[in-house]
């Protein structure tokens, strides 16, 4: 379909106090050569839909980190695996609510990648981007 864009899905960092904690620990299993995949109860009905999508982690009930999504795999016991590229890409740190398991995403509704590179005073810190967000200043 032309002009279609990539699905992606939302996950909750669960068990993580914030974006620093979830970017440790998927770093040290990158490092570690390991690869990323989250076990999950079926496979996405709409997984051919998401060629080209990403994984938006959610923490502290805003957005904050995306990974690509590089497929799916079928587990042991029928469960299924989302497979994750090596790579975490800071994202816009809008609003979320919390919800279990994935949730499906569209591309129009998905937040913009933060700016790479610049001098760390040149990006406004998540909590304030956040709140600054939600009062629609930015």
């Amino acid at each position: 379909m032309k002009g279609m864009s990539a699905l992606s899905i939302t996950k909750i960092a669960y068990g993580c106090d914030g974006f620093d904690e979830l970017r440790a620990r998927l770093a040290a299993r990158i490092e570690r050569g390991e690869q990323i995949v989250l076990t999950t109860r079926y496979m996405p009905k709409r997984a051919d839909e998401m060629a080209g999508g990403s994984l938006y982690w959610i923490s502290q009930h805003r957005f904050g980190l995306r990974q690509p999504l590089v497929g799916f795999t079928e587990l042991e016991g029928g469960r299924c695996g989302i497979v994750l590229a090596p790579v975490l890409i800071p994202v816009e740190p809008r609003p979320r609510r919390a919800h279990q398991g994935w949730r499906y995403l569209s591309a129009e509704d998905a937040p913009k990648d933060l700016p790479e590179g610049g001098e760390a005073g040149d990006q406004i810190p998540v909590a304030l981007h956040a709140e600054l967000a939600a009062m629609g200043l930015i």
